[in-house]
């Protein structure tokens, strides 16, 4: 049986400077993204589309929301499976290609976990484990682009 789970988020546009969009360089870029009883996520376009460098953007997002899915269904499949991650850290990097009219898409993600183990280091049934973590993923099933995993481990303590 399956079943179906909703999400609620509000985003408020903060950059209108008095005119709103009256001209392409007149109004920010910046945004706010509220989910009740969490702290506010501030937001903007990515600097080469006039975004403010201090904020978080939709692509920086994307990849991050991908990053973590991964994380959490592979670190719950290690703890079914008897294996003690210890740390799990990724620097996940994202291409997207920009077409000509401004419009583009994500082609590839990239994770590269770090991730540390207590006992024997599989790398054969860790891989399985990071295959079966990307079908499960909930973000990962909503993507047309492939999702790569590049993983590193290490003894833990």
């Amino acid at each position: 049986m399956s079943k179906q789970h909703y999400y609620k988020t509000h985003l408020a546009w903060t950059g209108n400077k008095g005119e709103g969009t009256k001209t392409y360089g007149g109004y920010s870029r910046n945004y706010v993204i509220s989910i009740l009883q969490k702290p506010d996520i501030p937001g903007s376009s990515d600097p080469s589309f006039r975004g403010d460098p201090a904020r978080y953007n939709p692509e920086e997002l994307l990849v991050a929301s991908l990053s973590s899915c991964h994380m959490l269904w592979f670190l719950h499949l290690c703890a079914a499976g008897g294996i003690v991650v210890t740390t799990y850290e990724d620097q996940a990097t994202g291409i997207m290609h920009e077409n000509a009219d401004g419009s583009g898409r994500f082609t590839q993600v990239t994770l590269h976990p770090l991730i540390l183990i207590n006992g024997e280091i599989n790398t054969e049934k860790l891989q399985m484990l990071h295959e079966e973590a990307n079908r499960k993923c909930f973000i990962a099933n909503s993507c047309n682009f492939p999702i790569l995993h590049e993983p590193t481990y290490d003894k833990g303590e």
